[in-house]
């Protein structure tokens, strides 16, 4: 008699209320919720995070180029202005730019953007200035021909 009495008193709380042990599952539905915000705030963000200078870009039958990483980017515009990333920069203060950004060392790719209205010879000097700054990977970048 006594054993079924302590049994009927460890299921229920104080009057005969049941008590309930700790829930064990996880709600889901706010995570899924938040996760679709994120989503959504990121494909909204993607398309502005895009950098460089507009260049009117040379067109050729190169396959593009798997990258990873964020390379650096130097871009020159049809006038022959020179910009680091988004920052305007002289010929003469490049290749000190270039040392003070460069992260990986010197073994790190660059690309360089030329518009293809720019002298030859304009794109030529900066490629010089980036080899020069001790640089050995420079690309020059450009767009892939549509048929």
């Amino acid at each position: 008699m006594a054993m079924t009495a302590a049994k009927a008193r460890i299921g229920r709380g104080r009057r005969g209320v049941p008590r309930y042990g700790a829930m064990a599952e996880i709600n889901m539905t706010p995570f899924i919720d938040v996760m679709l915000v994120l989503l959504i705030i990121f494909m909204v963000a993607a398309p502005l995070l895009a950098s460089g200078v507009q260049v009117d870009l040379p067109q050729t039958k190169a396959a593009p180029l798997n990258v990873d990483a964020k390379p650096l980017a130097i871009s020159v515009d049809d006038k022959g202005a020179i910009y680091l990333a988004d920052a305007p920069v002289s010929l003469e203060e490049l290749p000190d730019k270039l040392k003070a950004a460069a992260t990986a060392g010197f073994d790190e790719r660059i690309y360089v953007r030329g518009s293809k209205d720019v002298p030859y010879g304009r794109v030529a000097e900066v490629m010089t200035v980036i080899t020069g700054a001790g640089y050995k990977k420079v690309a020059l970048v450009t767009n892939r021909e549509n048929k």
